[in-house]
Order: structure tokens, then C-alpha cells, then sequence
């Protein structure tokens, strides 16, 4: 326990962002390492065409960003989105949709709330990938906050792209108590796509939530998570590993049972006879819980 402790601290500070704090480090803005100069406003439609951020200027989601099939969102070292409050403030790379979000140890990527002094957990949406790997039951299914977004098929090596070196903020805003976000949610996703050194604070719902798929996730950082840590459903078939879970003392969550670890075999424990069930590998995961709350495995 105490080597992997050791190692979560170790992760959190490449990541420039506490493991023990409630608050962000992003005393300046751009807290990622750029984000110093032009404000640029973001989403509210979905790209035509191959996109790349800039670094050096700091952005704002206004709407939902949609990456469609055959594009590609290009998010370099370093660059800062601050999202506005709400539930359509997200981003999703629907199937054939690429996100190329590689950040590094020294500029990580930042997603975070417009607005610090108001900043809290459920603030805005998260970001969604929606691959062509396969879930239990068979064939497609629907997205959770977009019902015309759909994840799913038979590609388990399927590439959605990159995810390195990212920090997600207060996410996981909701429009009801059934539809809602996570930190990163990742529906479908194949193992062609690379997902590593995520760190996510202080967001509602999970941390992180895998709808079947197949897609490797390796040194994962959650802090105080309002709902669960890790969340494993719909047949996913992957690894998650290097994984570390606190709540801080003093943390309360809002929901009814909270858990370091939920897993399913099929969608939410009600299809039984659904073909493939859950069959996934935890490595290396920590959880830790400072608050009076209790967190316990659920399945």
C-alpha cells in the first residue's frame, strides 16, 4: 500500500496538481502552461474539418464540441479550456473521431471552469469518446447525454485517438438523475487508442466510466468524486492500471454510495443474457478514503 501511495504521489506531481487539496493549482490562468495570451470561444456546433488548438492562446467552451467521424480535434502541451456552467458545456468524438490531446509531465492539458471562485464538482459536462469496439448485448448503442451519438460494433482495436497528460475539473454536470456526466467517459473504446496520465478533481458522477470497449487506461489520478472512482459497465473488456482513489477528510459526497470501484457485466447489471460480460483487468490501484463517508467495491 504504501509503495503505491508513493507512486500516486509521485504521479500527481508531474502532473503540476496536489494529490491531498481540494483546489486546482491554477493560481494564473492558463494553469497548464499556456493559455497567456488571445481568449478564443469554442463549441455550440460540430467541426468540418481537421482542427489544432493553440497553446499560446486559452479557450472557451461555450456549447457542445462535436468531433464527427473522418475528423480531428488537436489539443497540443500546455493548452487551457475553461468551460462555461452547464450541462451542454462538453466535448465528444463520435465514432471515427479522433481527439489528439498530448499533453506532457511539465504541460499537461487543462479542462476547467470559467469561472474559479465558482468552480465545484458538476460545474460542466466532460469529455466523451465514442468508439467501434464491442459492448455486451451486441451492435450500437446510444450515448448517455446525446442519444444521437452511438458507440459500439466489433473493431476492438478501433483508435480514437490520445489522451496524455490531461487534467478534467469539475465535471460531470447533469440534466437528470439518469443522464449524466462523467470526468471521461469512454463508450466503445477500442485498444488502438492511448489513454494515460489522467488526472480528474473534484468531479460528480465518476471519475471515469468505460461502457464496454476494449481500450487500455494506465496511470489514472481521481480526487474527490462525488459518485464512484472507477466505474466498469456494458461488457468492457480492457485494463485499467497504475489507478489511485482518495476522498479527503472533510469530503461529503451528495450521492447515496459512493464507491472506489462499480462494475457491472452487462448495462448496469440488467442483461444477464447479454454476450460479452465485463471481463476486465484492475492493476495496481489504490483507494484511499479520508472523509467519514464509506466506500466500498459495488457490482
Amino acid at each position: 500500500m504504501k509503495k503505491l501511495f508513493l507512486t500516486a504521489m509521485a504521479f500527481a506531481a508531474l502532473m503540476s496538481a496536489p494529490v491531498l487539496t481540494s483546489c486546482s493549482d491554477e493560481d494564473t490562468p492558463g494553469g497548464g502552461g499556456g493559455g497567456q495570451g488571445e481568449s478564443v470561444e469554442i463549441g455550440g456546433g460540430t467541426l468540418e474539418e481537421d482542427m489544432t488548438l493553440d497553446a499560446t492562446k486559452e479557450y472557451l467552451l461555450t456549447g457542445t464540441l462535436t468531433v464527427p467521424d473522418g475528423v480531428t480535434l488537436t489539443i497540443p502541451a500546455g493548452t487551457t479550456i475553461r468551460a462555461q456552467k452547464g450541462f451542454d458545456k462538453y466535448i465528444i468524438v463520435a465514432q471515427g473521431g479522433k481527439i489528439e490531446a498530448r499533453g506532457t509531465a511539465t504541460q499537461p492539458i487543462v479542462f476547467t471552469a470559467d469561472d474559479e471562485s465558482a468552480a465545484a464538482s458538476g460545474y460542466w459536462g466532460g469529455l466523451i469518446i465514442n468508439g467501434k469496439a464491442p459492448i455486451s448485448g451486441g451492435g450500437t448503442s446510444a450515448a448517455e447525454v446525446d442519444n444521437d451519438q452511438m458507440y459500439g460494433g466489433t473493431d476492438e482495436a478501433d483508435n480514437s485517438g490520445t489522451i496524455q497528460y490531461v487534467k478534467l475539473l469539475y465535471t460531470g454536470a447533469r440534466s437528470s438523475a439518469d443522464v449524466e456526466h462523467n470526468g471521461l467517459t469512454l463508450n466503445g473504446v477500442g485498444n488502438g487508442t492511448t489513454i494515460d496520465h489522467i488526472y480528474i478533481l473534484e468531479g460528480a458522477d465518476d471519475a471515469i466510466e468505460f461502457f464496454g470497449g476494449s481500450v487500455n487506461v494506465d496511470n489514472l489520478l481521481a480526487v474527490n468524486c462525488d459518485d464512484d472512482m472507477f466505474d466498469f459497465t456494458q461488457g468492457y473488456s480492457g485494463k485499467l492500471s497504475n489507478c489511485y482513489g482518495v476522498w479527503e477528510e472533510g469530503f461529503t459526497s451528495s450521492e447515496e454510495d459512493p464507491r472506489g470501484v462499480e462494475a457491472d457485466g452487462n448495462l448496469d447489471g440488467n442483461h444477464s443474457e447479454h454476450t460479452p460480460q465485463s471481463d476486465f483487468t484492475i492493476e495496481n490501484m489504490t483507494i484511499e478514503n479520508l472523509s467519514a463517508q464509506t466506500c466500498l467495491l459495488k457490482r
